[in-house]
């Protein structure tokens, strides 16, 4: 529990400390933003600061603390020193400035931001990457928490296709309607009840106090997962940084009436989802270590969801079961809605489609749609399709935050700011993606020893083209 506690108290101060440092070097001003100049009230539009906290904290974590942080527990107290640096030095700047660069830009997304900073080579890459990467999230929340709520009516498989029609017609309405219509008003409870039920599971383990794994026992070390590296920095992404969150900030850059508000509602809720991984990585390892499961009396193979849904019952009752079944099937439509609804706005801002009409929303809609519900056929047809869709995920989402973390890397040199607040993690996040992939049974599935070569090889290869290209603009300039 030291650790856990050590851990604690070190994601606060780097909000403090490290998100006051970022926030003073990016520099943010009194400009008017373009909640404000670009209102239609659908999609920018002014919302109260504590309602875009509630929807960016939701938007950002989903399941992702919670399932990711139980995967990554298995890697032992590794996984409390990658959550703690990652989200105060990477995960947060990255969010934080993400956010602040969109509203710097109009509101634009990841891919056009890309573009602004890479190029539009990049950015067209971008587009169809991150695109792809939403609707793939769309599919498998859409059929995850199906199965669950199917399975709550009966054993008749045709109840899991009707609540995935259910969950479907859901994302229609809610990708269509203004955003503050559902997802302002429904997003903000739902992040309440992860929080509270995160706080909760806080207190039973202080009550319990558990003997548990410590960081000063070594990383890792035997009934761990080893290698630790690259797997990881890929099963805890949204506890530490995810690229999936540089396609939600821009929903809620849209919605910001002051610049000045960025740094809580941007780099507090990502280390907010820090402070949920963290205790989920604790609950999981006093589950799969300390002797919780043998005490609620499950077996020690069971997987995430089933995880959430012991711990929660057995030690909140009936009241912890229903947040847990708000985590596991509530978390997962939202991330669902608002992925789609972000591969509708960037699908837009790349075709200069305004979506202030809806018909003109009608017809982004339709093909995305299309193409979402033929992944979630894929996904129900094939008896292994969620865990082929979900792997991909994986590395195309840490993928995402290589070029997201480089095009902001490239914006803070031309600016003359610290660009290294980026560049460090840039790098690391390259040396990880290109490792893994390479390494990855559903990439090229080579022999780990090959992955480490290619790793170095990226490490400094990334280093040289940075180096040069920034002497280049020194010299241009």
């Amino acid at each position: 529990m030291i650790t856990f506690i050590v851990s604690l108290l070190a994601l606060v101060l780097g909000y403090f400390l490290y998100g006051r440092f970022v926030e003073k070097v990016f520099g943010p001003d009194d400009r008017v933003t373009p909640a404000v100049a670009k209102a239609d009230n659908v999609d920018f539009i002014v919302l109260p600061g504590w309602k875009v906290f509630m929807i960016q904290f939701l938007n950002i974590a989903g399941t992702g603390p919670i399932f990711g942080a139980i995967m990554g527990a298995k890697f032992g107290p590794a996984a409390y020193l990658w959550i703690v640096l990652g989200c105060i030095f990477a995960g947060a700047v990255h969010d934080y400035l993400t956010g602040m660069l969109s509203m710097r830009n109009g509101g634009a997304g990841q891919p056009e931001l890309v573009g602004i900073y890479l190029g539009d080579t990049t950015k067209k890459v971008m587009l169809v990457f991150s695109v792809f990467l939403l609707m793939m999230v769309g599919a498998v929340f859409v059929y995850s928490p199906a199965l669950i709520l199917g399975k709550i009516c009966g054993d008749d498989l045709m109840w899991v296709y009707i609540w995935c029609i259910i969950i479907f017609a859901y994302y229609i309405i809610a990708t269509m309607l203004p955003i503050d219509k559902i997802i302002g008003k429904v997003y903000p409870l739902f992040a309440v009840s992860m929080l509270f039920m995160a706080a909760a599971l806080m207190a039973v383990l202080f009550i319990k106090w558990p003997a548990l794994p410590e960081l000063y026992d070594g990383l890792s070390g035997e009934g761990f997962i080893t290698p630790i590296f690259p797997a990881l920095f890929i099963t805890i992404a949204c506890g530490a940084i995810s690229g999936f969150h540089a396609t939600q900030s821009p929903l809620m850059a849209r919605c910001i009436k002051h610049e000045k508000m960025g740094r809580p509602l941007f780099y507090g809720a990502m280390i907010t989802e820090g402070l949920v991984a963290l205790i989920w990585a604790t609950v999981s390892m006093y589950f799969f270590y300390g002797g919780a499961a043998q005490e609620l009396g499950q077996p020690l193979t069971l997987q995430a969801p089933e995880v959430v849904t012991a711990v929660s019952e057995g030690w909140l009752g009936t009241f912890g079961g229903l947040l847990a079944m708000l985590g596991v099937v509530a978390a997962p439509i939202t991330s669902g809605d608002t992925a789609l609804r972000s591969a509708r706005l960037i699908i837009a801002e790349f075709v200069h489609l305004e979506q202030k009409s809806i018909m003109k929303r009608i017809w982004i809609c339709i093909p995305l749609f299309g193409a979402t519900f033929l992944l979630l056929y894929f996904n129900i047809s094939d008896p292994d399709g969620f865990n082929i869709i979900w792997s991909y995920f994986g590395w195309a989402n840490q993928t995402l935050a290589v070029f997201t973390l480089w095009a902001i890397t490239v914006y803070l040199v031309r600016e003359q700011k610290a660009y290294w607040i980026t560049l460090l993690p840039a790098i690391f996040m390259t040396v990880v993606c290109s490792t893994f992939i390479i390494i990855s049974k559903n990439a090229f599935g080579l022999d780990m020893m090959i992955g480490y070569g290619v790793g170095g090889a990226a490490l400094i290869v990334s280093i040289a083209w940075f180096f040069a290209w920034k002497s280049k603009i020194k010299s241009i300039k």
